[in-house]
Parts: structure tokens; sequence; C-alpha cells
């Protein structure tokens, strides 16, 4: 299949920072019908600017063109033809918290900390809470989450983490200091989307969940972990691990995958074969691994270890000593573990220990390419095990599935995609933390993958 231009898809997969239009008030027969007449009461708390908007649809089906959200921010996530549902009218709440960084150009507003929260007129009493994948924005799930939990009833709400785009690790004073935001940010927006809810609907919540995909993964780890008390469970697709004891981490592997896959490509070299299947990748892969290192690997390797370790100057006996200049690969000797103990705090300060403190369902797929499951979904449910948590987690490993919903578009013949697994596990999750007698999901497996019926919008697990 022919590539796009590295740098589109790169603006395409990790983050458009496209500004749009804000409607602050859309659907006059909306309006007509008093269902929104109590909008301009609805405040946020901590909120230093907001703009709520009465809207016939708050699905993406309505809201793209009304400019209430960005596609995209969303791109690739999902299969191209992933059927959502529609006709859920409402309230949103577009604004930003306080903050002194200005990466989120959406809206024009030049500030970062941006969320969305909306309000269906037809509420069941539930608030999921989501964090953007990758370096996205507050409207990622916009396409893969909200508008599913919105037809089910649930109010729904999302972060852009407080710091976005490819330069996110200039944020903060010290090295760290950008991820730790993404996680205080989850905290806060879930604490004020609980009083919103509410207020607005003058009933007491019933259930939260925490909710997410890649880094918003990542986020839904760390919340069940630290604040188990705002949520009565959690939905972790390919989520990112960070293990706090110097094991193998995306800082490890993506080294190894930029020296070594040239090398294959070019020659089949079984050394260079050996060393990528080693530091993590699935055999069977093989056939992303041309998409990961022409849009994926370098990028995600520089600007996290720009993050963690920023002192790191290249490999200066190969002549490349500036890699915040932007050269191409100049990460590729880097070694984690010959680098300074202070790195090496970094990453344990924002890592994870397995202590889960309420129900959480992991899905992954099994050639995820870009967080290789060996390393992360099959590290972080050994590491919960280890913990005396695994009660309260059921892993599902997803053959066929990548990171990337678009993959399976490219390669349909040898693919399934995630999102439809993720749903269906959202399914389980709201059944085993049901009020009265919850119904626990079925067992950790491994879910081979479906070749029959419509693959793209169904997922069978147990």
């Amino acid at each position: 299949m022919p590539f796009l231009r590295r740098s589109s898809v790169l603006s395409i997969l990790l983050g458009s920072l496209l500004a749009a239009p804000l409607v602050a008030v859309t659907g006059a027969s909306a309006q007509a019908d008093g269902r929104c007449a109590r909008m301009d009461t609805v405040r946020v708390p901590g909120a230093e600017r907001q703009v709520a908007a009465c809207l016939d649809d708050l699905t993406t089906a309505g809201t793209v063109a009304s400019g209430h959200t960005v596609q995209a921010q969303w791109a690739g996530l999902n299969a191209a033809a992933t059927r959502n549902p529609s006709g859920v009218p409402g309230i949103q709440i577009d604004g930003y918290f306080h903050d002194t960084s200005t990466f989120n150009t959406t809206h024009g507003w030049n500030h970062d900390s941006q969320f969305v929260i909306r309000l269906p007129e037809n509420w069941n009493g539930g608030l999921v809470v989501s964090g953007a994948p990758g370096t996205r924005l507050q409207y990622a799930n916009d396409f893969t989450i909200s508008d599913w939990v919105l037809a089910k009833g649930y109010a729904f709400a999302s972060t852009d983490k407080g710091n976005s785009g490819n330069t996110f690790y200039k944020d903060g004073t010290r090295p760290g200091d950008a991820i730790a935001e993404w996680y205080r940010r989850m905290t806060q927006l879930t604490v004020a989307a609980k009083v919103t809810v509410a207020r607005h609907y003058r009933k007491p919540l019933r259930r939260t969940y925490a909710a997410g995909i890649s880094n918003g993964g990542q986020l839904v780890r760390w919340a069940l972990e630290n604040h188990p008390e705002l949520y009565d469970g959690g939905i972790d697709a390919e989520g990112t691990y960070w293990p706090q004891d110097d094991a193998n981490n995306a800082l490890v592997y993506l080294p190894v995958a930029l020296r070594n896959y040239p090398e294959y490509a070019a020659t089949g070299d079984p050394k260079a074969h050996a060393a990528m299947l080693k530091a993590g990748f699935a055999p069977g892969s093989e056939f992303l691994w041309d998409f990961n290192y022409t849009v994926l690997w370098d990028n995600t390797q520089r600007i996290y270890r720009e993050e963690v370790d920023p002192t790191y100057d290249g490999d200066l006996e190969a002549g490349i000593p500036y890699c915040e200049s932007g050269t191409p690969n100049c990460d590729t000797d880097y070694n984690f573990y010959a680098r300074p103990k202070s790195v090496h705090r970094t990453v344990k300060r924002l890592g994870m220990t397995g202590r889960i403190g309420k129900p959480m369902i992991t899905v992954q797929g099994t050639l995820d390419t870009l967080l290789p499951i060996k390393v992360h979904g099959d590290a972080y449910d050994r590491k919960i095990r280890e913990q005396g948590r695994g009660s309260m987690h059921r892993y599902y490993r997803i053959e066929g599935a990548s990171h990337l919903d678009l993959e399976y578009d490219m390669f349909p013949d040898r693919m399934r995609p995630l999102l439809p697994c993720m749903r269906t596990a959202f399914d389980d999750l709201e059944r085993w933390t049901a009020p009265r007698g919850g119904q626990a999901p079925p067992p950790s497996a491994t879910v081979p993958r479906q070749t029959a019926g419509d693959v793209v919008n169904t997922c069978s697990i147990g």
C-alpha cells in the first residue's frame, strides 16, 4: 500500500492542532421545546472559561457539522466501516482550566487543559471520563468512546491532558512534569465533571467509569491505582505501561527497532529479525513493521525520551549530536540502561504499581506494533496479579488486532480491529459493576481472530 508522506501522517495520527469554530448555541428546535432551559445555569467547578451549547445531536454525526468536534483529532483510531449511534440531544460544554501552556489552539483559545463535557437529555445516571490518546486533544475520543456511551445515556467528559502535540515535553520545569500533568488533569476533570453532572440533573451519580485508549488507557490505569474512590471501574484499551522497576519499556525496545529494522527490511537479516523479536515485537507482526518504522517509531521514541531524558545529545561518535534539531533517527543508539539514575527515577515516578482499586478490563491486540503486547499488556497484567489484585482485572488479548484500527483497513485479510472488542468489554464492565449483584466477566483469555460476520462492528469475548 502506498503511504502518505511522513509529515502528513504524523499530523493525523499524533493529533491535529486545527482550530474549530465554537458555536455558542446550536439547534433552534432544541431551544424551542425547552430541553435545554437550564443550560445557562450549568457551571464546571474550577473552569477558567466555558461555553455551553444546546445541540440536537451530541454525537459526531451532528457535532462535525456544528463545529463541536474536530474530526482530525480522532482520525485513524477506528476502521472506516465502523458504525456509530447518533441522534442524542443534550448540552455540550467546552472550556479550560487554569494553565500556563498554550499548545492547544482549538477554538483559537491557545490555552491548554481544554475539556469537553456532554450531558445527554436522556441520562442513565452514569458518567464516563477519558483522556486523549497519544498526544492528541480533547475531541480524540469522540468517535471511539463518546458516541457509544452517549447513546447508552452516559454523560461524557474528556481532557487534552494539559499539554499536547510533538513538543508536549517542553511543558513543566523538570523531566516527567508534562506526563505527571496528564494524571492531574484526569483527576481534575473527573472531580469537576462529577459535580457538574450531579448539579445539572439534580440527582446523585450512580456510577462513574474511566475509559481510554493508548495513553488514555495509561490514564485509566493510573486513576484506578491512585484515585479508585472516584470511579466504579475502568476500560483500558492498549494502555501504555511504564514499569517502575527498570523492566522493558518504550525507551528500551524502540531504539532496538530503529537500529535493526532497516537491515531486516533490506536483506532479511536473521540477526536483526531475532533482535526485534527479543525486544518484544510479536512474531507474525512483521508485515506491520514498515508502517510503524516509517510513521511512528522514531517520533514516539524522540518525544518521550525528550520528556524523561532531555540531556541526551544523540550518538556523538556517529556524528548525530543534536536530537532536538529534528535529525531523523538520532535516538537509534539510545541505551536506557546506561543513562543516569535520575532518568530511571523519572520513569519510576511516572510508572504503574499494579495496585488497582476498582474493577478494570484491558483489551489489547496481539499484533500491536507500537506498544507490543508482551511489553505492555502482558507485563501490566502480570504486575496486577503480583500485587494480589488479579480478581479485579480481566485481560483480553485480541488476536489479529494492532494499535491503530486504520491498520485493519490496510490489511483486512490479516487483521481485525480492536474497537468493537473495547465496546464489548464496556458492556461486560457495566454488568460486572452493577449495583445489585454484578455479573463477573468471562475469565481473562486470548480471543481468537474473528474472520466471519461483521468484523468491524462485533466482537465476542468469552
